[in-house]
């Protein structure tokens, strides 16, 4: 019996050839496929989703640095046009100023004789001449104020008034006799604005307590 099942055997795996070429072919295939090449690590590049994102972010930036630069520039566009045209404006309106300068000594040499020809044109003088040349002068003298006034250059009364250092200059201290200690009590020389600016300033006299009465010369 045992040679009986040993002979079966044989003639099963002869008949069926296909049981012992299995493996030759597995081994065959292995061999011809030689060793497998490792491959590529698989690479991962952004989504498209994410590239568009990129993009639009991207174009917002140069679009707000753009905007910012362009507000910047026409801000300095607009600052340079102001600081010319108030430089040409002052240029008109104070162009004359050292012109004024000039001109207001003449007032006060004007001004000094029509009150010298009023003390002796007096009304015990009959002395019509002398009465007609201080008329004169006085109507000159008006004139030329109506001309400065014109022009914006304005004569300063401060007499009562506040001290102002960027107006006046004081020469002397003067006892406070029914005025407030601070308060301009005298003029002794005129002085003018053109358009709001001071050009010369008015030398003046301020009243002080009679304690604190000091002469500066």
């Amino acid at each position: 019996h045992f040679v009986m099942l040993i002979w079966s055997i044989f003639l099963h795996f002869r008949g069926s050839p296909c049981a012992f070429s299995t493996a030759a072919q597995q081994r065959s295939t292995g061999d011809e496929c030689g060793p497998e090449e490792p491959s590529e690590e698989p690479k991962h590049p952004l989504s498209d989703c994410a590239l568009e994102h990129k993009a639009i972010k991207l174009e917002e930036q140069v679009r707000d640095l753009t905007v910012s630069r362009y507000r910047k520039a026409l801000a300095d566009s607009e600052n340079v046009r102001r600081r010319t045209q108030k430089f040409v404006e002052d240029a008109k309106l104070f162009g004359i100023q050292s012109f004024c300068r000039d001109l207001v000594e003449v007032a006060d040499i004007l001004e000094k004789t029509a009150e010298s020809a009023a003390g002796q044109a007096g009304p015990s003088d009959p002395n019509p001449t002398l009465k007609k040349i201080y008329e004169g002068l006085s109507l000159i003298e008006a004139k030329l104020q109506s001309v400065f006034a014109k022009h914006g250059l304005q004569k300063m009364n401060p007499v009562g008034g506040r001290y102002d250092p960027y107006d006046h200059e004081i020469i002397c201290h003067v006892p406070a006799e029914g005025m407030q200690p601070g308060t301009v009590a005298l003029v002794t020389q005129d002085g003018y604005k053109l358009h709001g600016r001071t050009i010369r300033h008015a030398l003046v006299g301020v009243a002080v307590e009679a304690q604190d009465r000091r002469l500066r010369k």
